[in-house]
């Protein structure tokens, strides 16, 4: 076991003779010992001995040590204050941390100070501004198989339940098939999984957190109820029992995180003795709900543009694919004009989740065609924007508690906006305008009840007055009447005792240790009168009390003591009542996102040229795509270069299959990137980069563009592009758009045409697919003439003088041959090679050996080894598809290589 996990060893051995502090820490270890356990002390969060020497590696914190009555232990802190960097490098480090507080002040007790953990932190829990990208959701997604009982069967399915604990985000889903639901996790990108005993690992990434949980978190029963005791009957909301199980374990891990705990269970799932338990803690406490969830939405993806996590890559939707790509050079890079964090991830959401239903299309290309056409108010609206604060994570934090008055103060400036917001939308025409002008509630009482009770600009600090405002509370403003008071008392005091005395230097001071005082310096020691008590000698002078001065500072600090306990209190009654309102802030929130989306794309619009796509109905294409752009632009491509070539695309059932030619560097990979991105964008609800678009929803994008191997998971570059393939063909159907760019590069050149034949013809008799295929087999282009719905097109090149010219204009027909010794010399290939390749090229192609001709040394006879004959005998290769057969006969080949 990791030794920065769990109870020290050294601790653990001798815990009843440990002093009653280190025994608190050891037992917090016991119990959150899938944690780094961050243990307050004072001003210093500490970590004892193997938590201890890691944390000082990784934070580079200086490592001390602590003596105890049993020994000296090793220690590393850091400062409370500075605390969240820390935790993000611990959470970088792959640990979850328990963070432990003082929950009484050291005052207020005669034993050891009462330490409690009261949030657990993990990559999937974050809630912390600091520790969070503002633009785009974090979630934590649980996963559950179904299961049934003998009186209620359940069908073989696998649900995803996903939360954004920062922002109240809660979505569920369920699928029979595991690879649906592993597209939805690389959709959404968890950035941790809660699962159960039964959870598939294949379904997640490697950079996903994985967390092991209760079993009976997962229990069905025990789901419904934690479901229900947040939205009512899970029944009436979900669609299945796997999709409660997960929506109940996530609730509940999401209620652990909180500091609470399940009886009975470790975070990690295993059973814990009764010796470990706390009688504090144990059990599930009411304050460890998280009131500000009001709703879960069941969803199907079949509602959406299905992209998978190769299509996320290969289209660059919010990574770029170059290592050192431009961050920015990304669609959501191109896409991303708006004006609060509330904007961008409602923007992030609609990529990932582009609409297949023509009339939803249509409804936000209106409003964005509305916006684009009125510069006054998309201006307007932007910059009122500019000014909104991020309601959804301050809402939650309000109803968390952990909210100051600053926070108030955000959403009330953010409350100002909405009125002008609804007057900029006043005179819209389309409907969704309309509808978001209604939607935006200005919550007048909220805003009134904050202006009346929060001062404009107030303290951190939520303890130490300063908060509330003149008039709000009469009892609070006679406590600082008196405090006041006492405070022109002592300045009057100064005055009189400087006349009495002769001293013109004598002072009246105070600090939190000694209390009010009267300095004299020493030279003038002796003007003292005899009723000044000496209560502390300092170097230069003495200071003094008398007992009016003592009696008015138990009147002074007792009021301000008073009054800084009443703000106190009417500050959380204030808070309260605001995280009553959590529903009608998270609708205003989520109009104000859609809001800024909407202006955002309709900036990029008018910025950049975009035109309105025209959506067909899916019956307008006899039960396949249709596909019309004219003068399609690349919408990356086109920021990130000082010109662009447009090209146009028509795709329709009786042309579907486009067989692409063209030397390397002349634009076959950003031409389809840009069909499958126009078509995207139009989805989303976006113009597009051309002169003219019209197109039938797509349900599905797939990708088999460029080259690359997965190292770590044993597979090469030929298998992977088999494993993409194989995908392709089964799950792909007349709905679907295919990119495929040099299938077959893995293997020998003979194999690989084969490969790629088979496939195009598949694609085009069985699968019916909207293709658009990118190769340099150029015997490919003659399928043109038997396939009836396939089709030619390259790129058009000029060579003079031994120079390639690329045009990047896409053509019908042909190319009329690869250039490759030309791009080799545009790259700057050593000239030797370069005519060494001319020689080879323009010899009689019998003369150059091929893999055909090469010798192999099983040609003649040779005996197989054993083990590889035994597994050729055994295929049943009439039940082996093309794709697999090739597969098995690529590792057949790799093992007799080595």
């Amino acid at each position: 076991m990791d030794p920065a996990l769990g109870p020290p060893d050294a601790m653990a051995e001798k815990r009843d003779e440990l002093t009653p502090m280190m025994r608190q820490y050891h037992d917090l270890c016991a119990r959150y010992d899938e944690a780094i356990v961050l243990f307050q002390v004072g001003d210093f969060y500490e970590t004892f001995c193997g938590a201890a020497e890691r944390s000082a590696r990784l934070l580079e914190i200086a490592l001390t040590s602590r003596e105890d009555s049993t020994g000296e232990y090793p220690m590393a802190g850091i400062p409370i204050d500075n605390a969240e960097s820390y935790i993000e490098e611990l959470l970088e480090a792959g640990y979850r941390v328990a963070v432990a507080d003082q929950v009484e002040e050291p005052g207020e007790t005669s034993g050891v100070v009462e330490r409690a953990v009261t949030r657990i932190v993990t990559p999937g829990t974050l809630t912390e501004d600091e520790l969070l990208a503002s633009d785009d959701n974090n979630f934590v997604a649980a996963i559950a198989r179904g299961r049934g009982t003998d009186t209620r069967p359940a069908a073989d399915e696998l649900a995803l339940a996903l939360l954004d604990v920062s922002t109240g985000d809660f979505l569920a889903t369920s699928s029979a098939s595991d690879e649906a639901i592993a597209d939805e996790v690389s959709r959404f990108g968890p950035a941790e999984a809660v699962v159960g005993p039964d959870a598939p690992a294949d379904v997640l990434p490697e950079e996903c957190m994985v967390t092991p949980f209760d079993e009976r978190a997962f229990d069905r029963d025990r789901a419904g109820e934690t479901v229900s005791s947040y939205f009512g009957d899970p029944d009436a909301l979900l669609a299945s029992d796997a999709e409660i199980r997960a929506c109940g374990a996530l609730l509940a891990y999401a209620e652990y995180a909180r500091g609470g705990e399940h009886e009975g269970e470790r975070g990690d799932g295993t059973e814990r003795d009764d010796a470990e338990h706390s009688p504090v803690a144990a059990g599930k406490n009411e304050g460890d709900r998280l009131e500000y969830l009001t709703h879960l939405t069941r969803y199907d993806p079949r509602e959406y543009l299905l992209l998978d996590a190769v299509a996320l890559r290969s289209l660059e939707l919010f990574e770029p694919r170059a290592v050192r790509g431009r961050e920015d050079a990304t669609l959501v890079g191109v896409l991303d004009e708006t004006a609060c964090a509330l904007g961008g991830r409602k923007l992030r959401d609609w990529l990932r989740r582009p609409l297949l239903e023509p009339r939803r299309i249509e409804a936000r290309h209106d409003a964005v065609e509305e916006l684009t056409g009125s510069v006054q108010t998309r201006e307007h609206c932007h910059e009122l924007l500019r000014d909104v604060y991020d309601l959804e994570r301050l809402i939650g934090r309000i109803s968390r508690e952990r909210a100051n008055a600053r926070d108030l103060r955000s959403l009330r400036d953010t409350l100002a906006v909405v009125p002008e917001l609804r007057d900029q939308l006043a005179d819209a025409d389309c409907d969704r305008l309309t509808a978001l002008r209604d939607e935006l509630d200005p919550l007048a009482d909220v805003r009134n009840l904050i202006d009346d009770a929060v001062v404009a600009d107030p303290p951190i600090e939520i303890t130490e007055g300063g908060i509330v405002a003149e008039g709000y509370d009469a009892d609070l403003d006679d406590l600082r009447g008196t405090a006041r008071d006492g405070k022109q008392w002592i300045d009057d005091l100064e005055a009189r005792e400087r006349e009495r005395t002769g001293v013109d230097s004598l002072k009246v001071g105070y600090n939190s240790v000694h209390g009010y005082y009267i300095e004299v310096t020493n030279p003038n020691l002796d003007a003292v009168p005899e009723n000044y008590q000496r209560r502390q000698t300092l170097k230069n002078s003495e200071r003094f009390v008398t007992p009016e001065l003592k009696e008015r500072e138990d009147e002074i600090v007792g009021a301000e003591e008073r009054a800084d306990e009443r703000e106190y209190e009417l500050f959380c009654d204030v808070r309260r009542t605001v995280a009553d309102e959590v529903e009608r802030v998270q609708r205003l929130a989520d109009a104000l996102a859609i809001l800024d989306a909407l202006v955002s794309l309709a900036t990029v619009a008018a910025q950049y040229d975009y035109c309105r796509p025209e959506i067909l109905d899916r019956e307008a294409a006899d039960g396949g795509l249709e596909i019309d752009i004219e003068g399609g632009r690349h919408p990356v491509v086109e920021r990130t270069q000082e010109s662009f070539v447009p090209n146009g695309a028509r795709l329709s059932p009786e042309r579907r299959l486009a067989v692409i030619t063209g030397p390397n560097m002349s634009g076959k990979s950003t031409y389809m990137r840009q069909v499958a991105q126009i078509v995207l964008l139009a989805q989303v609800g976006s113009f597009v980069p051309a002169r003219a678009a019209r197109l039938t929803p797509v349900d599905r994008i797939f990708t088999r563009v460029g080259a690359s191997d997965d190292i770590a998971g044993g597979r090469s570059t030929f298998m992977v592009e088999m494993d993409e393939l194989a995908t392709i063909l089964r799950d792909a159907d007349e709905r679907s758009l295919v990119l495929l760019d040099e299938v077959g590069r893995g293997t020998s050149t003979a194999d690989g045409l084969a490969i790629a034949q088979a496939i195009t013809e598949h694609l085009h008799d069985e699968v019916g697919a909207t293709t658009l295929f990118a190769t340099h087999h150029h015997p490919l282009t003659e399928l043109a003439d038997d396939l009836p719905a396939a089709f030619t097109l390259h790129f058009a090149v000029d060579q003079t003088d031994g120079e390639v010219v690329f045009h990047h204009e896409i053509e019908p027909g042909a190319a009329t041959g690869s250039y490759g010794v030309e791009v080799a010399t545009a790259a700057g290939v050593p000239e030797a090679v370069v005519d060494r390749s001319r020689e080879l090229v323009d010899q009689p192609a019998s003369s150059v050996p091929s893999g055909a001709q090469q010798q192999d040394q099983y040609a003649d006879g040779g005996e197989l080894p054993a083990d590889i004959a035994a597994e050729l005998r055994a295929l049943d290769v009439g039940h082996l598809t093309p794709v697999d057969a090739l597969t098995e006969l690529d590792r057949l080949q790799r093992l007799l290589e080595e």
